[in-house]
């Protein structure tokens, strides 16, 4: 069984930076195919961003520019660098695995709260 677990949300003014981790056990992490989502109070979780085994990313619009997503298979890790935080960005951010059967596994998620 496949668990995420993320780290790294908080507080920030805008323009700012912060950057989450999540950490996955329970699996080979090379295997994976890693993805960043958020997801605000009453409106449905939303893809942020795709890093594949091979490390080739995809981004949505409204990121593009200034998400990062990387990842480090010797550590287990992927990471979202989110540069130029904008009050919008304030939501909950789950990391996703989805694995070579294609099951789908979600972290218990990350605050991300953008003042101005």
């Amino acid at each position: 069984q496949v668990q995420l677990v993320e780290s790294g949300g908080g507080l920030v003014q805008a323009g700012e930076s912060l950057r989450l981790s999540c950490t996955a056990s329970g699996t080979i992490f090379a295997h994976l195919n890693m993805g960043w989502y958020r997801q605000v109070a009453g409106k449905e979780r939303e893809l942020i961003g795709r890093i594949n085994r091979f490390s080739s990313t995809i981004y949505l619009e409204p990121v593009k520019g200034r998400f990062t997503i990387s990842r480090d298979d010797a550590k287990n890790l992927t990471f979202l660098q989110m540069n130029n935080l904008k009050i919008e960005d304030t939501a909950v951010y789950f990391c996703n695995a989805v694995d070579f059967d294609r099951n789908a596994y979600w972290g218990q998620g990350t605050q991300v709260t953008v003042s101005s």
